[in-house]
This record gives C-alpha cells, structure tokens and sequence, in this order.
C-alpha cells in the first residue's frame, strides 16, 4: 500500500484532564480519608484530544474533529490544543467533561468527574471537508456521540480508518483497517455480535479467556481488515482478515530517545520479533491506548503493513508510558487562554520527522511565559532555559504566509516548549531570492507570524544563513523544512558546537510562496 500525504484526522470526544498534584501526611478528623494539601494542578486534553495531541508531538500533521462546548474548561481546551494541531470544531450540548484526578507521590487516590457534554447527531461541512483531506483517520471514540456524528462521512474516503472504541460507544462501522479494542471492550464487542461472548469465552465486558479468538471472531463480525486487542504489559494480539493472527509483545526495556525509524517492509507468519518497549507494571498507563491507535494510524498512512503498523502502535505505547504517561503531558496554553488556578508552565544530527508515529518527544513543562505583547526572543529563549524547558528554533523567509508554513511552524512547536522564528531581513531575502522579493515587508511579516499561536516569539536577522541568530539563541532543536536528508545544511557546524538537534519536518505539497506569486501573476 502506498503512503498517503494527507494530514492524520483525529475524530471523538475530547475531555479535560486535570492532574491535581499534592503531599498527603495525615487523615481527616471526621472520616478515614487521607487529607491532600494540592501543590499544583496541570490541564491537558483527554479522550481524542490527547490521542491528536500525542500524535502531533511525533512531528504529525493533526486535524481534531471534536465539540468544545463555549464553557471555561472548553476554552482551556482550546487553548492547550490550537498551539500544536487544527481544531474542526462538531457541535456541543452540555457541559465540558473535566476529569480530576487527585495524585501523591506519582499515585493516584481519587478521580473526580463533572460535566455532561455529548455532541448531537450531524458532522457538518468543516468536518466532511477535513474527512476528505485526510491520510488517514483515526476514530476515538469515548461514547459522548463525536463518532456517531461522523460516521455517515467515513465511507469511501480510500484511506485507512483506524477505531479507537469505547464501552459506551457504538461498534465500529464495516471497511475498517483496524480496530484497537481493549480486552474488556473486545468482550463488549463481542457481546454485542452474534455468537460473540461465547466465542470469546467471557461474559459481557469482562475480559474474554482467550484474545486471540476474540479478536478473529471480530474481524468477521466487523468486518475490518484487522483487529489488534490490547493486552496492557503484554502487548497486543493482532488478528486479520486473511485468518491469520499473531502475538506482539511488550519487551523488558526501550531506548528513551529514538532517532530513527524502522519498520519491516513485510508481514511473515513467523512468530512475533521483539519490539523495543518497556513493561507497563507499577507506572501511570492512562492514555496509553490512544498513543498505540495513534501511532499505528500514522504508519498505515503512511504505507506500512497492519502487522507492522500495530507493531509502531505497541512500542510507542510503551515508551509513552515508559516515560511517564499521561502525567507527564503537560502542553502548553496558547496566549490569552486561562488556566486553572494553580498550573506551573515552568515545567550534527538530522532526524527526518514525517509523522509515522516512531519518534515520539516528550511532553514537558513549559518555562515561565516572557510576557504578552511583542515577544522578545532572547528573553524567551532565557525564560525557557530557566524553568528547564526545550526551546525549538525555525528560520525562513515566510514571505506570503501560506497553509505550508502553519503546518511547518505548528509542527515545530509541538516539539518542545516554545518556538522562536527567525525571518530573514528585507535586504537578506532581497539577496537570496532577487530584487522582486520579498512581496510582503519584514515589518509585516513579523507581525503576522506573531499572531499566531504556535509562535512565541520572532528574531529577524540580516546575514544570508541563520547560523547567528542560532549562535545568540541556542536552541535544543533546529527545525527545516523540506528534505535534507544526506545533505549538509548550511548551520550545521554551529548546531554541532551549540549540541543542538536538527529536525527536519516535511512539507505540505502543494504549497509554496513561488506558487503563489506564479498564480497571481497568471490571474492578472
């Protein structure tokens, strides 16, 4: 199958998690409950939100179909997502879902849940139109209804659909690629189809005796070209449409940071290779399925067989929870949203990043903001440093700001914890590009990169490469577009001496200011 170039489509129910983090010595007077004296709290989207937001984070380009409902919570949501993917927004009824969960020590003693938002029936055009533009889609489903609104528009998209379900949710509909049910939600599924709870050896929604069967028995009954049922620590069991079915499991340790990726370019009935991971026992697993449908979402995109495709979604599973899980996903609010009470956002190498979904960078707290208004890029780059944040750094030219640029500078930004811009001066691009460029001023084109919310600050320099403006910044990260694989980038001495990465994120084909000055000029 060959790769699709389209963005991942995340369609479902997007929640709000809250971390309430604290130290708990002693018991109430009145009651056997421990008493919790909160340090701080930290938001970040659950549900489909945080299966986008992970998957924007390997270098991804994300669409999130899903209700926000107009509440305070629902704008947190906004905020902690727009910096980092597009949102499609499907309509609300009732209150954002916000899940607390009440922690010590890394454990967690008590989950409170409030709200009551559901999105009623019909997607509408805006998410018809994403649905359309998709490399692939992944359908997670958290029973509040985004899935049943959209599920009239998943057929004859030709790009494989991959559904996340829910107890809660409806089965998924026939022609999917994959479906990636829990052990309890297989045996709900089963239940739900002829024959099924006895095929799965269980009751409903109880994990079936044997896996394996369960999942074959749903490849029939679903229809779907393949159904991986997750096994937490024990990895997944993968079963086909051709009959065949097959084991992958979690192996004892994982490379913290991987540079590369690689996936066997077939599928064999031979037993299942080892994969890198990490075992899930005594850590935080909460959110773990999303990152596994997510990451193998993104290899089917991109042209990898299923066996191969669930074997991405297992090992990124497992680092994610190797390195913390949903605890340690601390995104960062665009300017302007509230937080709630209590949030601290002070939280020569080339790695081609073009969102299979293997290359996954931790989420992390942010440094302390720099302040509103214009942003100034030294202070920001020092106030990332200071609170132990991961500055990323881009240069170009951004002369007519197009769709190609925003997927570049969102992309980047998902990366660490704040994004300076670098843009060459009028009389720099004048150099590179000739005496009818740039089309739009310096002035003007800082002032439309910084309105948006994945840039957080903006350096313009003179010189014909950015290699001083990296040397005064230091950023962790160096972000191109385009590809540069196997050749050397002109920075790639003072990346070297500074320690810093390059990253090299792919373009939005297409999309370019040359064809844009070219179509104008043709239309005139």
């Amino acid at each position: 199958m060959r790769g699709a170039t389209g963005p991942l489509v995340v369609v479902g129910d997007t929640v709000l998690d809250v971390d309430v983090e604290g130290e708990s010595e002693r018991l109430c007077p009145d009651a056997p409950a421990p008493v919790v004296d909160v340090g701080a709290e930290h938001p970040r989207p659950g549900g489909a939100g945080l299966a986008a937001l992970l998957a924007a984070r390997s270098g991804a380009e994300v669409v999130l179909v899903t209700a926000l409902a107009d509440d305070p919570s629902g704008r947190v949501l906004a905020g902690l997502l727009t910096p980092y993917l597009s949102v499609v927004r499907l309509p609300s009824r009732g209150t954002t879902v916000r899940k607390s969960r009440i922690r010590v020590r890394g454990r967690t003693l008590l989950r409170l849940d409030t709200g009551d938002g559901v999105t009623p029936a019909g997607g509408g055009e805006a998410a018809a139109r994403a649905l359309r533009g998709a490399g692939a889609v992944l359908v997670s489903d958290y029973g509040r209804g985004a899935a049943d609104a959209v599920r009239d528009l998943l057929g004859g998209l030709g790009v494989p659909v991959v559904w996340d379900p829910h107890p809660r949710g409806s089965p998924p509909p026939p022609g999917c690629a994959l479906v990636t049910p829990s052990e309890a939600e297989a045996a709900v599924l089963c239940g739900r189809t002829p024959g099924g709870a006895r095929t799965a050896g269980a009751s409903y929604g109880r994990a079936p005796a044997d896996p394996g069967r369960a999942a074959l028995h749903l490849v029939a009954a679903l229809r779907a070209g393949a159904v991986a049922v997750t096994l937490g620590a024990r990895g997944a069991v993968l079963a086909c449409e051709d009959g065949h079915r097959s084991h992958l499991p979690v192996p004892p340790s994982v490379p913290s940071a991987p540079s590369a990726v690689s996936l066997p370019s077939a599928v064999s009935a031979a037993p299942a290779v080892s994969l890198p991971a990490a075992p899930f026992e005594g850590r935080d697993t909460c959110g773990a399925g999303d990152r596994l449908a997510g990451a193998a979402a993104l290899a089917l995109r991109d042209g990898a067989p299923v066996r191969d495709a669930v074997a991405a979604g297992v090992r990124e599973a497992a680092r994610f929870v190797n390195e913390g899980g949903a605890a340690s996903v601390r995104p960062v609010p665009s300017r302007g949203e509230a937080v709630p009470d209590g949030d601290d956002r002070g939280a020569s190498r080339i790695r081609s990043l073009n969102g299979d979904g293997s290359a996954t960078a931790s989420l992390r707290p942010a440094a302390p903001a720099a302040g509103d208004g214009p942003r100034d890029a030294l202070r920001t780059a020092e106030a990332v440093r200071a609170g132990g944040g991961r500055l990323i750094a881009t240069g170009g030219c951004f002369d007519l700001l197009h769709a190609g640029h925003v997927s570049l500078l969102r992309r980047a930004r998902a990366l660490g914890d704040a994004l300076v811009v670098c843009v060459n001066s009028d009389a720099s691009v004048r150099r590179l590009k000739g005496p009818g460029r740039p089309v739009v001023g310096q002035h003007d084109r800082v002032e439309v990169l910084r309105a948006l919310g994945c840039v957080d600050a903006v350096l313009v320099f003179d010189e014909d490469t950015p290699c001083a403006a990296i040397e005064l910044l230091r950023p962790e990260v160096w972000v191109k577009g385009g590809d540069y694989d196997g050749r050397v980038l002109p920075e790639t001495a003072v990346l070297d001496r500074l320690g810093a990465e390059s990253v090299v994120l792919s373009h939005v084909p297409g999309r370019s200011t040359t064809g844009l000055i070219a179509a104008a000029q043709a239309a005139s």
